[in-house]
């Protein structure tokens, strides 16, 4: 079965296609618009998988899309605004370009459906929580659920028996806990907005902010706009690009240095929650933009937990293309560098919801 993916990002749109093995036949990359006459131009799939960020409670796996589970969807975009409306686009793109062939839409909260109870509940009033579905979800799945395996592989051992913090760091970063190979804590929760400080959102902050500035009359659609688009190492600095934050601070730059403390101090202190779930530290997994880009975030990392055991070799840290290892000798906990592809992992979900021979598009028994 050749699988068509489609993964619209909160700053990119990544298409690829690929063969029953998972080698990737075309890929590419474009603007939202684009998206038709890019799929034009590649041979035709077998079917389809388009990565949605949120799946709310109603879709803990991957599901066959039709006009029902498509409805549903557009009730969820305002719960990931930067991305669920740009994979509603992409979906009707390619259906419009494709008609007939089957798509499944693959969903990033998936992978942390095994929250526990007491990872995943807000202590809100019940009404709420019941009436509104208000409960941390967790995202970048996806990516989650493909490190975990990659890492595995790399360290030659079955991903159930490990401890691990996988770092998935880029526009949009969060961090999570994986033991038995589940998802047990992670630091996004309702919306992508909890959690670390993100190239535009500003992660984790008091709630009795929005709610101060919204009663001194800042319209509430203007404090979310900038909760998500305006803040983050954007609202510190101007820029959320790592790459020209780090340009800044080669250069000695006031307000570039003291984002990137900011954004570690986070970092160190979300990872360390993450190693608390677990109750101790196997592997410790960097994936994503930055995360497989940046090797002085790894290593200021690898630092700051080294009462843990990790520890990074300097040079194999630098040297970092692709996937690796960058464990310094003797350190305790394992470091590693794993590229991220939501591709396979969507195209695995495809085919497995497929094979199953759903077609209504609900979830299966």
């Amino acid at each position: 079965m050749r699988v068509l993916t489609v993964n619209p990002g909160s700053s990119s749109l990544k298409v690829s296609l690929l063969d029953p093995d998972g080698t990737v036949l075309a890929d590419d990359a474009g603007a939202e618009h684009e998206l038709a006459g890019l799929v034009g131009g590649l041979p035709k799939p077998d079917a389809i998988g388009v990565r949605f960020v949120h799946g709310g409670t109603d879709y803990t796996e991957a599901v066959r899309v039709d006009a029902t589970v498509t409805a549903r969807l557009r009730d969820l975009a305002d719960l990931a605004p930067l991305h669920q409306p740009a994979s509603l686009e992409a979906l009707s793109a390619v259906t419009e370009a494709l008609p007939g062939v089957p798509v499944v839409a693959c969903f990033d909260t998936a992978f942390h459906a095994t929250l526990p109870d007491e990872a995943s509940t807000y202590a809100l009033p019940r009404e709420w929580r019941e009436r509104f579905g208000l409960r941390r979800y967790g995202f970048h799945g996806l990516s989650f659920s493909y490190a975990v395996r990659r890492a595995g592989e790399l360290l030659g051992t079955d991903p159930a028996g490990l401890r691990m913090v996988v770092c998935h760091l880029g526009a949009g970063a969060s961090l999570c806990a994986v033991a038995g190979g589940r998802s047990v804590d992670t630091t996004m929760g309702f919306t992508p907005l909890e959690g670390l400080v993100m190239a535009s959102r500003a992660g984790s902050i008091d709630p009795g902010v929005p709610l101060w500035l919204i009663k001194h009359g800042i319209p509430a659609e203007e404090v979310n706009r900038a909760l998500e688009r305006d803040s983050g190492l954007r609202g510190l600095t101007g820029t959320g690009d790592m790459r020209r934050i780090r340009e800044l601070a080669a250069g000695h730059d006031v307000t570039a240095l003291a984002a990137l403390d900011v954004y570690h101090h986070r970092l160190r202190a979300c990872a360390a929650a993450m190693t608390a779930s677990l109750g101790g530290l196997d592997a410790l997994v960097f994936t994503g933009g930055v995360g497989e880009h940046d090797p002085s975030v790894r290593m200021r990392l690898a630092e700051d937990l080294g009462y843990l055991g990790t520890a990074v070799d300097p040079d194999r840290n630098a040297a970092a293309d692709g996937d690796a290892d960058i464990t310094h000798a003797g350190a305790a906990v394992r470091t590693l560098v794993v590229t991220a592809r939501e591709d396979l992992e969507i195209a695995a979900a495809v085919r497995r919801r497929l094979r199953r021979g759903a077609t209504d598009g609900t979830l299966p028994p």
